[in-house]
């Protein structure tokens, strides 16, 4: 499933994405999307991933995997991307048509809600919605009926987010952490999903074949450091929308952030997200 980064966000409100779904959003999703590219690739290659497979989305945001995928499988397959967003769902229309890749279809549901009748796919993908949606249970029912017997889930998702830690220590950074994690929970998600998804896939009849955490240190020259960057600057301004911080919090928040970024000494360790390959196993 992806985002985007991505990525679909539970509601925190009316019919928004506790992350939202503006444009800057989208654009944060696109530099997120490009920066975990490479750890995305490995993991459909190793769940399967080829020319002619059947590949379903889920939570597919503005569908920059979805793209992705479409490429890889080629005009022999098939990629569904389920989102629900109309904003993100016009966005990835707009490319659609551009790109011209008529194996793609996109599909608009909640996951939460809808009852999706498609069977019988090779690969699922879900990257970052089970830290976000009410109920993992039906996300994983969902993403078990999708597959065929045999067929492969792949989810990138959290384990450990308070990992995300800088080096000088920042206070404010360490508070817009946990700050974050409580506007998730607030809304009906869980920032540490992986265990509480692992035993529910398990229990619905998946076998775990792949679990490799991802967490990195990087500095300021390097490309992931902007994943951050720019999920701070959104996000700090974000959570004074919601009207969870204040604006001088968000100020002070990306001051500091900024004074990091021009320390090249600097370090910043990654929230741990944990790579799952499950298959189908009836």
């Amino acid at each position: 499933c992806g985002q985007s980064q991505t990525a679909i966000y539970q509601m925190a409100m009316d019919d928004d994405y506790v992350l939202g779904t503006h444009d800057g959003e989208i654009a944060r999703l696109g530099l997120q999307h490009q920066v975990w590219r490479p750890h995305m690739l490995h993991a459909w290659m190793s769940a399967g991933m080829t020319q002619g497979s059947r590949v379903i989305d889920f939570g597919a945001g503005p569908g920059f995997a979805s793209f992705d995928a479409a490429d890889i499988v080629g005009p022999q397959g098939e990629v569904v991307a389920i989102e629900r967003s109309q904003h993100f769902l016009n966005f990835a229309g707009r490319e659609l048509e551009r790109r011209g890749a008529k194996w793609l279809r996109l599909v608009e549901g909640d996951l939460m809600r809808d009852d999706f009748e498609l069977a019988g796919f090779d690969i699922a993908w879900c990257r970052w919605v089970a830290s976000f949606v009410t109920s993992p249970a039906i996300l994983v029912e969902t993403v078990f009926r999708s597959l065929r017997v045999g067929g492969r889930a792949v989810f990138h998702e959290y384990q450990s987010y308070a990992t995300w830690r800088m080096i000088p220590t920042s206070h404010r950074i360490d508070n817009f952490v946990r700050q974050v994690m409580a506007s998730w929970r607030d809304s009906g998600g869980e920032p540490d999903i992986v265990p509480t998804l692992i035993p529910i896939m398990n229990e619905a009849g998946f076998k775990i074949i792949e679990l490799l955490p991802l967490i990195f240190a990087v500095r300021p020259a390097d490309f992931m450091w902007h994943w951050a960057a720019a999920f701070i600057e959104s996000n700090s301004q974000r959570l004074v929308d919601l009207g969870k911080a204040s604006h001088q919090w968000a100020h002070e928040v990306q001051g500091e952030f900024i004074a990091l970024s021009a320390n090249p000494d600097a370090i910043l360790v990654t929230p741990m997200v944990m790579d799952i390959i499950a298959q189908r196993l009836r």
